[in-house]
């Protein structure tokens, strides 16, 4: 009986261990999981266990018994607790999937149902959307035909501001040319056919660009004829400058003083530059003899007609300030007169002095006498021949310009005056002289009575009787000379 009740106490003793380890199992499965009533049945099941082992102690068999089953109780208790972790495991899981997803069920902004997600489903990207379908508005084919005409438009904008970017630096940037050239536009030439002529002298690069930009700065009407001399790398701009300025090349052309009309149409008609014929000689004493600049492309009716109107301004000029005493009564016999001062000297300090001897001589009614005459009158506007003199018959001879036959004034000029002469004769020199006559050295000498004036003739004839002599001389030098060197030859 001893050794029974050992037994049995021992058993006791398992059986109170089993208990606390099945106890603190309890405790550990209760911590993971608050939602599970199975664990705590469970721990119900194991305490009435021991209870009724302990009311079994009397009994080795029974006890032996009660053993067995609480060792089997205890391994199916430890297998439930393991199975018990893992539902609480799953258990949360499931209440993590809560957190991130409503159990209930949830509604998108498109309507759609969605179902519960898992924690995994939940953190996987999702399929997009698919896009919205276009309004049946959008795809009516006004709609459609209005955006492709907008798109056109814009095209077209953004293109033509492209080309307009680009003529205009174009226009603007230094040119072709490498070296100056000089461009001729006659008169009349288009817009078109200067810019094609700029490019083939290789002025500009492009006509088309140079075209378009003398239109758009509206110059197109304002472009001049003439002679123009480019500069190198003149850009298109500075040629339009240029062209519109009128500042072309200038060319010149002199009228010596006194020349007749026929000599002034000869030397009009000798000049290479000047354009076009001259058919008719000008009236005598109608053109003024200066040196007149002119453009290429010219002509000479031009240059005549030139001529003509500065004659006309400086004879009205110079007429309004005559003096008040003067034996002229019309701009036409101051210009008649003005010829003839004209023709009998050369030296401007004379021109009054020898005005001022011809003004006395027709308030005295004396003959003006004067030699440039009698030649107009045999030889007209062509002149006398150098080499040929003037004769006493020629003194003699009676013509409508021999101032020794005829009182006054010539019909009308007998060359065209400068401006210096026509000033001389509208304010001449006041003096008492009445004769001058050459001194030799290409001036005059002046006298007031005729004594003084036959011996200043008288020295004249001695200097020109020398002047023949020692021509003849050379003459008969050089004959000689001639001979003697024939025979060489």
């Amino acid at each position: 009986m001893v050794d029974g009740k050992d037994d049995k106490d021992k058993l006791q003793e398992e059986q109170k261990g089993e208990s606390e380890v099945t106890q603190d199992t309890g405790k550990t499965a209760e911590k993971s999981s608050e939602t599970k009533p199975s664990d705590e049945t469970d721990k119900d099941n194991a305490a009435s266990s021991d209870d009724d082992a302990s009311k079994k102690d009397s009994s080795d068999k029974e006890a032996e018994t009660a053993s067995e089953e609480e060792a089997s109780s205890a391994k199916s208790a430890k297998e439930e607790e393991t199975v018990s972790s893992r539902e609480d495991t799953s258990a949360n899981d499931k209440a993590a999937e809560a957190k991130v997803e409503p159990t209930s069920t949830m509604v998108s902004d498109t309507g759609e149902v969605k179902t519960p997600k898992s924690a995994r489903q939940a953190i996987e990207p999702e399929t997009p959307p698919p896009p919205p379908t276009r309004s049946k508005a959008v795809r009516h084919p006004i709609v459609v035909f209005m955006n492709f005409v907008i798109t056109v438009v814009l095209l077209a904008v953004i293109g033509i501001g492209g080309v307009l970017y680009y003529g205009k630096q174009t226009f603007i940037e230094e040119g072709p040319l490498k070296q100056e050239k000089t461009i001729l536009v006659s008169g009349g030439t288009g817009l078109g056919t200067i810019a094609e002529i700029l490019e083939r002298q290789n002025v500009i690069s492009d006509q088309t660009i140079f075209n378009y930009g003398v239109q758009i700065y509206r110059q197109d009407t304002k472009l001049k004829a003439g002679e123009y001399l480019f500069s190198p790398g003149v850009s298109m701009m500075q040629v339009m400058q240029i062209l519109t300025s009128g500042k072309s090349i200038l060319h010149s052309v002199t009228v010596p003083e006194g020349y007749t009309s026929y000599q002034i149409h000869q030397v009009l008609m000798d000049n290479d530059i000047l354009m076009g014929p001259l058919d008719e000689i000008p009236a005598e004493g109608t053109l003024l003899p200066e040196t007149y600049k002119f453009a290429r492309g010219t002509t000479r009716k031009e240059m005549v007609k030139r001529m003509a109107d500065a004659h006309d301004r400086a004879v009205a000029e110079i007429w309004d300030r005559r003096a008040a005493d003067l034996p002229l009564k019309t701009p036409e016999e101051l210009v008649t007169l003005a010829s003839i001062v004209e023709k009998e000297t050369g030296k401007a300090s004379e021109r009054t002095r020898v005005a001022g001897v011809f003004i006395n001589r027709l308030n005295q009614g004396i003959r003006l006498q004067s030699d440039p005459t009698v030649i107009y009158g045999i030889f007209g506007g062509k002149g006398k021949p150098k080499d040929r003199p003037i004769f006493r018959s020629d003194l003699d001879k009676k013509t409508d310009y021999n101032t020794y036959q005829i009182p006054g004034l010539t019909p009308g000029p007998i060359a065209n005056p400068g401006r210096a002469s026509l000033e001389a004769v509208a304010n001449p020199s006041r003096t008492k002289e009445l004769f001058f006559v050459a001194d030799g050295t290409g001036g005059h000498v002046f006298s007031e009575t005729l004594k003084q004036h036959n011996d200043n003739v008288r020295r004249w004839r001695e200097i020109e009787k020398q002047r023949i002599e020692a021509a003849k001389q050379k003459e008969t030098e050089a004959s000689e000379g001639g001979e003697e060197e024939q025979p060489a030859e």
